[in-house]
């Protein structure tokens, strides 16, 4: 499929699949949340005054670490949904950022808050690869 402009019926299909994603983040996000705001003990269901054992201690830290990474990443994703739902507002969506060509719809399938062609998004991975 060529990458061109996208009609107004598309776009309206993109705006609602961008809809549909959010919420689902939103709900995640609010998962993780309440998860993380019920603490070691009240999460394990260990309410007693007694102390944690370390191996708990240090699971609980690991499982703490691990969600506050996953709520780190769901609130990327978040802002990269609201950020394409904006450009679908200002009749940018589907543009690539850099390059200023039309993103195919095969990648908008795929990633739809995709900000760049395939041919910049491969530059900028290597890149990347080359700093880390």
């Amino acid at each position: 499929m060529s990458a061109k402009e996208l009609s107004e019926e598309k776009l309206k299909n993109y705006k609602d699949i961008l809809k549909k994603e959010k919420n689902e983040t939103q709900s995640i996000i609010n998962k993780i949340c309440d998860k993380m705001k019920g603490g070691s003990r009240e999460n394990s269901g260990d309410l007693s005054s007694y102390s944690i054992h370390q191996a708990d201690l240090g699971t609980d830290t690991s499982n703490s670490e691990r969600e506050a990474y996953l709520l780190e990443e769901q609130l990327k994703k978040l802002k990269k949904i609201n950020q394409a739902l904006h450009r679908i507002y200002d009749k940018t969506y589907g543009i690539c950022e850099i390059s200023g060509r039309y993103i195919s719809e095969n990648r908008l399938k795929a990633v739809p808050w995709a900000r760049y062609c395939i041919k910049i998004k491969e530059q900028e991975e290597r890149k990347s690869r080359r700093r880390a």
